[in-house]
């Protein structure tokens, strides 16, 4: 068997991890692709985001509805750029080549890497806090203590996001498989104790409570009758943006593949159903929690710490199961294989996941949290303006370019078809940037109000489509870039 190394002779495109995977390696069946969704499903931020749905005006029927229909969404992207993953077995760092050139692959590799460290810290942080609560449950007090200075967070709060890393850290070190195998055991067990819940809340209010009760303001008579468009739109591209890495980077997971029928089916199955289902559930047993607390708890870690007896300790450990098996999925394989693209000659795999998990730690993502207003809806709309426009063109180059077929030996080669002008497909870089540009003005006025208050009304209304306008803009500009190039219809090159 010959490598792509061996027939371009540049290891700096090349190394054993970012290699199309071979036979041996495609284990990967429906059932696991479907329990790696349940298993990403299941975590506190896609629980919580029920509740902005609500607090915005929605009904609760409306706020499920929005929620699955995003998903449904960012279903089809997921499934299309997947399919390069199970029929060529390389992952997104290198699918980007075909597009964005040999180098230039690198900026939509980087770009998805800083999101995932975000997220992986903020995750992090989720898990350590879960940590901190738990100690001061065991303890029968909450933990106090000054604030370290230049941190902004106590010793006990670092110490409980530390431990939670080092915790994670051991899938870091036994690789991708370490993570299947997290994923396909621990996701029959959230999905039972999801039935649990919903039983307990029952059970404690006697029903489901208030909040279900309530009809939508955007009803004639409402508070906020007839602005349902204006709060739809931004909300459902920030559903979509939930997932948008995941979008890009899903042939990280699909290259081992057992067929590209595993993958379609296991994905199909396991996000968009799941993902309605979980906003149902929070949306039940926050609605109970009035009932039985006097007020709305939408965040799962605080009602476990208002549980009594074994059942705060059971909570609070399920929960950080969650939280680790979510995170190691969804935010540490991409930007391992994003690191290693960068240099492949020198970062492994597992030298790309240690540099995730610093930077996540450097980010400071208390901080984050503290700094950005409204940060779900700021960050996810946010960063899926940047992360649409490479869907777009790397759908467009995938299916409509090369018809589904690329020159495999080539994206290792930076004297092949994919090394364009001087590793860089320009075209992409253009596509991508006015794919962009539309958004950065309502990202400022989002994201810091105080310093950019006067962005026009136009540019807002632009900003609430964000993933939908840059995807579609960068899609069009690209296929008109690249149209009569050579490239078109060649057949693919398979590797030996």
């Amino acid at each position: 068997m010959t490598t792509p190394q061996a027939h371009s002779g540049h290891g700096d495109l090349w190394n054993d991890d970012l290699a199309p995977t071979q036979a041996h390696q495609r284990t990967w069946r429906w059932y696991h692709f479907a329990a790696l969704w349940v298993g990403m499903v299941m975590c506190i931020p896609a629980y919580t985001l029920a509740a902005s749905l609500i607090e915005s005006g929605m009904s609760w029927g409306q706020a499920v509805g929005t929620v699955f229909l995003g998903n449904l969404i960012v279903l089809v992207p997921m499934l299309l750029i997947g399919h390069a993953g199970a029929k060529y077995g390389i992952p997104y760092a290198v699918l980007a080549r075909a597009s964005f050139g040999t180098q230039g692959a690198k900026l939509p590799a980087l770009l998805r890497a800083l999101v995932a460290c975000g997220w992986y810290g903020i995750q992090t942080w989720f898990g350590g806090m879960m940590i901190y609560t738990l100690a001061g449950v065991l303890i029968g007090h909450p933990l106090e203590g000054d604030k370290i200075a230049g941190l902004g967070i106590n010793v006990g709060q670092l110490v409980c996001f530390l431990l939670f890393w080092a915790i994670q850290f051991y899938f870091v070190v036994h690789g991708i498989e370490s993570i299947r195998k997290l994923e396909t055991w621990t996701a029959p067990i959230k999905i039972v104790i999801c039935f649990v819940l919903l039983w307990w809340a029952y059970d404690k209010a006697g029903g489901f409570g208030p909040i279900l009760e309530q009809p939508s303001q955007f009803a004639p008579g409402g508070k906020k009758e007839g602005q349902f468009s204006a709060v739809f739109w931004p909300s459902l591209t920030a559903m979509v943006g939930f997932w948008a890495t995941l979008a890009l980077n899903i042939p990280d997971f699909t290259r081992f593949a057992k067929s590209q029928r595993d993958q379609v089916v296991g994905q199909a199955i396991g996000l968009p159903v799941p993902m309605g289902l979980l906003a149902g559930l929070a949306v039940f047993v926050t609605s109970a929690t009035v009932v039985i607390y006097g007020k709305a708890l939408w965040d799962p870690v605080d009602l476990a710490s208002r549980m009594t007896g074994a059942a705060v300790l059971i909570a609070l450990i399920i929960l950080l199961i969650d939280t680790v098996s979510v995170n190691l999925a969804a935010n540490l394989v991409g930007p391992a294989y994003d690191f290693s693209a960068l240099s492949p000659s020198r970062i492994s795999y597992r030298v790309g996941g240690y540099i995730t998990v610093g930077i996540a730690i450097a980010m400071m993502p208390w901080k984050i949290l503290e700094s950005t207003q409204g940060y779900i809806f700021t960050w996810l709309i946010g960063y899926s303006a940047l992360l649409g426009p490479v869907a777009g063109i790397l759908m467009v180059d995938y299916y409509l370019v090369r018809r589904t077929e690329l020159a495999v030996r080539e994206l290792y080669d930076e004297r092949g078809r994919y090394s364009y002008s001087g590793g860089w497909n320009w075209v992409a870089v253009v596509a991508f940037a006015l794919g962009v540009a539309p958004n950065i003005p309502g990202f400022l006025n989002a994201a810091f109000p105080a310093t950019f208050p006067g962005v026009g009304e136009f540019f807002k209304q632009i900003y609430a489509y964000a993933w939908f306008i840059g995807l579609a803009i960068a899609a069009v500009v690209y296929r008109v870039g690249m149209s009569g190039t050579a490239s078109v219809g060649q057949p693919a090159v398979r590797s030996a």
